[in-house]
């Protein structure tokens, strides 16, 4: 049997890495697949590839844009009937010491992947307390459970994920809709494959397991907090990183 037949998800920056695999993951466990993405080429592309697989829709949206986050989760209730599922995934780097960092980077970064998480979750929370039902999954880091250098706008915006999560599973519950987050480690995605060596390396030795993630790991976390399997799951925060945060 399927463990999403018939389930509709939105995967925000689904057009890569995590996302995309992710897309794939719950496309071939039955769900239809809602493609939300800043990037229009790597967004129609990723929607272009799972076809093959499902009923895909691509929607190009900049998430920290309430009104764009609005009209998203209308125009996939209007193609697709309901939302059963929203992965919050999109996010940006704006990396830089403290000292160095400016008020444009640090404000991006929240904009994107605070506030958007914010908009997109509040738009489709409304669909989802109209039937009942729902599954909010938000992309934290595990940067936002122990810092990291360099990043104060990234880690601050992570940590928000989780506090946020905590809130919204209070708030939601009741109405049917569990919401919880998942913070990745150290994942091989195009982004940190494009990483030097040396700097790869050094990262995979902090790592109990010594080695990188795979994307479809963590997707297939994510399609366990979508499923039924985890009907009782409610407010918390699951680590996928190889045992770095123990």
């Amino acid at each position: 049997m399927l463990r999403l037949e018939n389930k509709v998800a939105i995967i925000t920056g689904g057009g890569r890495g995590i996302g995309k695999a992710t897309a794939k993951r719950f496309a071939e466990e039955g769900a239809k697949i809602a493609i939300v993405e800043f990037d229009e080429a790597n967004g129609k592309a990723a929607a272009d590839e799972l076809s093959e697989l499902t009923e895909v829709a691509f929607l190009q949206v900049d998430v920290s844009k309430r009104n764009q986050a609005q009209q998203m989760a209308q125009a996939v209730v209007d193609h697709f009937g309901k939302i059963d599922i929203l992965l919050n995934n999109a996010g940006i780097l704006r990396d830089a010491q403290l000292l160095k960092m400016t008020e444009e980077d640090f404000d991006a970064v929240i904009s994107v992947n605070l506030k958007g998480a914010f908009n997109c979750g509040q738009a489709v929370a409304e669909h989802m307390v109209e039937q009942g039902s729902g599954r909010i999954i938000n992309v934290s880091s595990v940067v936002g459970l122990y810092g990291n250098f360099g990043q104060s706008n990234y880690v601050a915006s992570k940590a928000g994920i989780i506090g946020m999560t905590k809130v919204w599973a209070r708030e939601l519950g009741r109405k049917g809709i569990c919401v919880n987050a998942v913070a990745p480690g150290f994942i091989g995605t195009e982004m940190v494959e494009a990483m030097p060596q040396k700097i790869i390396d050094a990262m995979v030795s902090k790592v109990p397991l010594q080695r990188m993630g795979a994307p479809e790991e963590v997707a297939n976390v994510y399609l366990f907090l979508a499923s039924d399997d985890a009907s009782y799951v409610n407010g918390t925060v699951i680590s996928v990183d190889g045992g770095v945060v123990t």
